[in-house]
């Protein structure tokens, strides 16, 4: 299951340049239609119009629907301007974006699912504020395509599953960027599964190990907010770290293959009940220069399903070693493993980026359902787990920390002026975790 390399939102810009019952039950009265199911045109709204934001935005018209960009939200004024600009040159008469519908803030997100014309929604901002945006936006009577992950946190995993609730309630469609779901080879490996061709599962390996990742230096006048949501990978609180941000993909094909053998969907989906595991940051927190983060370069975590079966994971992030973004299955027929089962189903495009949000048009189109919160929400968690394991170098209970573990989110941020969750101390360096120490944030 190597992943293979598509025209995706990343390669667009390298061309271009639990809700109170109260608020839940008003939620569900008087709100707008959020779109009328036959041809008509769906206005999209971005909120987060970063690299990925901006070219899932791409990838939404791609997919050929009658769809138009409409309105854009972001953070910060310059993201938002450039985003205009590419998606605009490459959509063309597809994106309608004057200044008036072009929102800038922490809560500029507020004012596009305001607009009663907005009828789906692309939720790409850092992963933190992804659970504060989606419950919105549900509330809001919109569709949603959010990226992953779609929680960094135990709270932030409630909060999504509960609002999951809410959406299916209001028959809304929700989709999340784990592409891989819309990739006919992996599609044909679940097939291959469910007949039987593997036979039982017996270990499951992946990994996501590469070079460095960005980052951006500290600008005259920032705020210390301003300074962390620019860096978003960087801090824990934000982006999960990267067994959250980019490894999820490979945890989330082993929830899959999981479930698929034991035949479990929706809030049942398959994930580990236990982790342990280890890290280290070598380079990322203490890097003499810029002297930010807080994230690990390296963690292995050794996952143990319900049943007993084991996933192995690995995710690093050091120049000038291997590098692999793979999953792997070992099984009674396949004793030593294999990647995939070869070519899956025909799907309209080659291009899971693409596909993922044909497969979300045509569901608001028809009227069909379309809910892939739940997964995302359980996917996701599970890279929160094996994270939570390499902080502490303990055992790490699934059933523990989804009932005890903390918000690391704060409850509202409402201007930069905000106080961040993690501080520098006065030589400008973060806390870092350290295994044996680190205390896992409880209720």
């Amino acid at each position: 299951m190597e992943s293979k390399k598509a025209d995706s939102r990343r390669d667009f810009l390298k061309t271009t340049g639990v809700a109170a019952a109260g608020a839940v039950a008003a939620s569900l009265i008087s709100l707008p239609k959020a779109h009328a199911e036959g041809t008509d045109e769906i206005k999209v709204a971005l909120i987060g119009a970063g690299g990925r934001g901006s070219g899932a935005a791409v990838d939404c018209v791609n997919a050929g629907g009658n769809v138009k960009i409409y309105a854009i939200a972001d953070a910060f004024e310059d993201r938002a301007k450039s985003a205009v600009g590419n998606i605009t040159k490459a959509c063309k008469e597809k994106a309608d974006l004057p200044p008036e519908r072009v929102f800038i803030g922490v809560d500029a997100y507020k004012k596009v699912l305001a607009m009663p014309e907005v009828s789906m929604v692309i939720i790409a901002g850092p992963p933190g504020f992804r659970p504060q945006h989606y419950e919105a936006a549900i509330n809001a009577g919109k569709n949603v395509f959010m990226e992953k992950p779609v929680c960094v946190c135990p709270g932030g995993f409630r909060k999504i599953m509960a609002t999951n609730k809410i959406a299916e309630e209001k028959n809304l469609k929700v989709s999340v960027g784990l592409q891989r779901h819309h990739q006919s080879g992996y599609l044909g490996t679940m097939d291959a599964i469910r007949e039987g061709k593997f036979g039982d599962i017996t270990l499951l390996r992946a990994y996501w190990n590469g070079d460095g990742i960005w980052n951006r230096p500290r600008k005259e006048g920032q705020t210390e907010l301003q300074f962390q949501v620019q860096n978003w990978y960087h801090f824990a609180w934000l982006s999960g770290d990267q067994i959250c941000e980019q490894h999820i993909h490979n945890l989330d094909v082993c929830n899959w293959v999981m479930s698929t053998w034991l035949k479990k969907e929706g809030k049942d989906w398959a994930h580990p009940v236990e982790a342990n595991g280890m890290g280290c940051s070598l380079t990322r927190g203490y890097n003499g220069k810029d002297k930010q983060g807080q994230i690990f370069d390296a963690h292995f975590v050794e996952f143990t399903y319900e049943n007993g079966t084991k996933m192995l994971s690995q995710c690093r992030h050091q120049p000038k070693t291997w590098s692999s973004v793979s999953e792997a299955i070992h099984s009674v027929n396949y004793p030593k493993g294999v990647g995939g089962a070869g070519q899956g189903p025909k799907v309209q495009f080659d291009n899971p980026y693409v596909q993922e949000h044909y497969d979300l048009q045509q569901a608001i189109k028809k009227g069909e359902k379309h809910m892939e919160g739940y997964y995302g929400a359980i996917s996701s968690m599970t890279s929160v787990l094996g994270r939570t394991a390499t902080y502490s170098g303990q055992i790490v209970k699934w059933d523990d920390l989804v009932t005890k573990g903390a918000d690391s989110f704060p409850t509202e941020i409402g201007t930069w002026d905000a106080k961040p969750p993690v501080m520098p101390d006065a030589n400008g360096f973060y806390p870092m975790p350290f295994p044996g120490q680190y205390k896992i944030p409880m209720m």
